[in-house]
């Protein structure tokens, strides 16, 4: 299905070398951010308490983060939860107190500002299970990625498969460069919308490479950089109708779906506007410089074969 056709293939990889250095600033910057200011990493990666406390009315949040300042908890984070009515507290770990006793304190003091707060549950995550969550998360994502090489490598060629993880790495480190420079919190939810993006990107990355390959076999007398710039336009009908829909649904979560989602979805628009660009200007462009041409990917006819008589 197409909503329009672009009949003139567009150059893209005319551009190449101002995509690269593009995405070699990018990068750079991205990998910059991480290693002078970090992730901000929330309570699933660190260690901490979780509370969820309900109101009659609507929550003053600024006027709980106040209280919480005025016994020392400057650095728990306060915000709304599902309704105006709940409220959600990530504190950070106390040594001198216990889960029971950092949650009694809190209360207490909530309790003297409004006295229709209740407590609705109360959850803990140890520093060990956090650090142990962190290097899990780690792993998933160096799993993930390993996946990814040998699928593509049995689907296509090493080429190909080296080009798309490159691309698709370079996705990831520019979340999590967005994600350090702003100091966004990174979760558990945070890390699950990086998996997806990289999912995402791969698939984008398939589409484009079948449609190269199939090229290959079609245009035997075509440069390779217009072998490239055809299966690109011919695939930009496709590309522009999944990005559009899925960017819609998650720019919705992202207006519409709290705080809780806020950075999850910011994590998977970040990652989907990459994702198109990477796909194109960045796994495209090394899959040439790799050497792939027609010699390594269109199949040569046997001439000896003969074809089968109909009878």
């Amino acid at each position: 299905m197409e909503i329009f056709r672009v009949k003139k293939d567009i150059p893209f990889m005319s551009y190449r070398r101002l995509s690269a250095i593009i995405s070699i600033l990018t990068f750079v910057l991205a990998v910059s951010f991480l290693g002078l200011k970090g992730l901000n990493l929330g309570v699933d990666f660190t260690g901490g308490t979780i509370m969820e406390v309900k109101y009659a009315e609507q929550a003053n949040i600024q006027s709980i983060r106040n209280t919480l300042a005025e016994i020392n908890l400057q650095d728990a984070q306060v915000q709304n939860f599902g309704t105006a009515k709940d409220v959600l507290i990530r504190l950070p770990l106390r040594n001198d107190l216990s889960i029971a006793e950092l949650s009694e304190k809190v209360l207490a003091s909530l309790k003297e500002k409004n006295s229709s707060v209740e407590i609705m549950r109360v959850e803990s995550v140890g520093a060990q299970i956090g650090e142990e969550l962190y290097e899990d998360g780690a792993l998933a994502i160096l799993f993930v990625c390993l996946g990814i090489v040998l699928y593509l490598s049995f689907r296509f060629e090493w080429r190909f498969a080296i080009a798309a993880i490159i691309a698709n790495m370079h996705d990831v480190i520019i979340i999590l460069g967005f994600f350090a420079f702003f100091q966004w919190e990174f979760n558990l939810t945070v890390l699950a919308a990086v998996l997806a993006v990289l999912g995402y990107s791969v698939n984008e990355s398939v589409v484009v490479f079948d449609r190269v390959r199939e090229n290959f076999r079609r245009m035997r007398k075509a440069k390779v950089e217009d072998v490239i710039n055809n299966a690109i336009t011919r695939t930009m009908s496709r590309t522009i109708m999944t990005h559009l829909s899925t960017q819609t649904v998650v720019i919705s979560m992202l207006i519409f779906g709290g705080e809780i989602l806020n950075n999850f979805a910011l994590a998977l628009t970040i990652g989907i506007l990459f994702g198109i660009y990477s796909s194109i200007m960045v796994g495209c462009p090394l899959a040439m410089w790799l050497g792939t041409n027609q010699s390594n990917l269109a199949r040569t006819e046997d001439p000896k074969k003969k074809e089968p008589e109909i009878i």
